[in-house]
């Protein structure tokens, strides 16, 4: 197939790498030029702006945050104005407020579109074991299946709606969030008691969470090794964010979203923005009187 790739950053350069390993022809745009030479090299072609990306049986598109989507997609003359047979697959995590907007403006130009997001870490998208979650037009998701195969080791399909793709994805980040601060409370409180983090959290993790999210985040809580970042901090406060405003939309209370929020900003007002997100362990520590 051919593939335009909107945005390759640390997620989006190893999604275009593995659309190429797969014998998929790919067509690469970011405001960045390192990563369009690196895919270029491997394979890619370079498109002159995201329009010129906008090509082709299929664009995939992994923008940072809402303010990008809308600059690319919505302030930008990025979309065909008479209608298109290009599917744009969004893999960002948008919120529900953007989905919706993006979702009329493709309705209203004619243009295929789904949502398609992403649970992993950079590497996971390296190793193209990503999950996906995919809503939109069912003809449109069969499509661009082969693509979601490329880049992921499963999708699954939460609704026809483009908007049920960023609901499950803000809904998921919660609950990642909500664990790496349990860990980081639990880890503080025997710390307290004078037993070391790391020998706590893999008896624990063993014997009750043996599951990836838990064991990651346990090694890195356990050993302060926040950097290099696999998920910048700073958009772990964006996913909070995401969940408040996504409960206050639909009148869902979300307390402990309120609790990570303050967490987030304690880690951010302390400097820690592009740490790896598990750093609001850092939060719990500090409140403990502990060295972090």
């Amino acid at each position: 197939m051919q593939v335009g790739v909107i945005g390759v950053g640390r997620m989006g350069k190893a999604m275009a790498r593995n659309l190429l390993k797969a014998g998929h022809t790919v067509r690469v745009f970011d405001m960045a030029k390192e990563p369009l030479r690196e895919l270029e090299k491997e394979g890619a072609t370079v498109a002159a702006s995201a329009k010129d990306a906008f090509t082709g049986d299929a664009v995939i598109s992994m923008l940072p945050n809402d303010d990008a989507m809308r600059v690319v997609f919505v302030q930008g003359d990025t979309l065909p104005a008479g209608g298109s047979s290009t599917v744009h697959v969004n893999m960002a995590t948008a919120s529900v407020a953007c989905a919706e907007e993006l979702t009329a403006l493709h309705r209203q130009r004619g243009v295929p579109y789904i949502a398609a997001t992403v649970w992993g870490r950079p590497d996971m998208a390296a190793a193209a074991k990503l999950s996906i979650a995919v809503a939109g037009d069912a003809t449109a998701i069969e499509r661009v299946q082969p693509l979601l195969n490329a880049v992921g080791q499963r999708s699954t399909r939460v609704g026809e709606e483009p908007r049920m793709a960023n609901v499950a994805k803000i809904a998921g980040n919660l609950m990642v969030a909500a664990a790496i601060e349990a860990m980081a409370e639990a880890a503080a409180l025997v710390r307290g008691y004078k037993m070391p983090a790391k020998e706590f959290l893999n008896i624990v993790n063993t014997a009750l969470f043996d599951v990836p999210v838990y064991r990651g985040y346990a090694d890195l809580i356990a050993s302060g090794r926040y950097e290099p970042p696999g998920f910048d901090l700073i958009l772990g406060m964006k996913d909070v964010r995401l969940a408040l405003a996504a409960g206050e939309k639909a009148n869902v209370p979300l307390p402990f979203a309120s609790v990570l929020r303050d967490a987030f900003l304690d880690a951010l007002a302390h400097g820690d923005a592009n740490k790896d997100w598990a750093a609001i362990a850092k939060v719990a520590a500090r409140r403990a009187g502990l060295e972090t």
